[in-house]
């Protein structure tokens, strides 16, 4: 099914303020409560929202440092592909795992208390993924933009 403006109106104001309870967020989309509740529930139902979580602050969590690392797998065979993602996901540092096209086979998003953190990460979990060929890390000197609104 697909999404009318009331639909994406919804979307919008829950990805801004997740926790707003349902009179707020009707009166924000003008809909009775009841409406609006309605649809919020066919939102989830349908997939359209599929969690609703906490975003923590990095700093405050002692993890300030973001490292963006760049990934050359030997070989692309599915083994190795699926050999790769599995090992990768276990990593508790790792935010993010993508499959690239490009000169990369994958881009991780790491976080580290700092340079010596990650020289741990590095040496814990990172040198023994299987099938890699070649590593290339990018520290990130500060973060100028970050969301996690999609556009509606």
């Amino acid at each position: 099914m697909g999404l009318d403006a009331t639909d994406r109106r919804i979307l919008a104001a829950l990805q801004k303020k997740g926790r707003m309870s349902n009179a707020e967020l009707s009166d924000q989309v003008n809909l009775s409560p009841s409406a609006c509740h309605r649809r919020v529930q066919r939102l989830e139902a349908d997939g359209y929202i599929r969690d609703y979580v906490a975003l923590l602050d990095a700093r405050k969590m002692g993890v300030p440092t973001t490292v963006f690392v760049e990934i050359t797998l030997q070989g692309q065979a599915e083994e190795v592909l699926d050999a790769f993602e599995k090992a990768v996901s276990r990593i508790p540092d790792v935010l993010e795992c993508h499959l690239m096209a490009g000169t990369a086979d994958y881009i991780l998003k790491v976080v580290a208390e700092n340079t010596e953190d990650f020289a741990r990460i590095h040496k814990q979990y990172l040198s023994r993924l299987p099938g890699v060929a070649q590593m290339q890390s990018s520290f990130a000197l500060r973060t100028v933009f970050k969301t996690t609104a999609l556009p509606v």
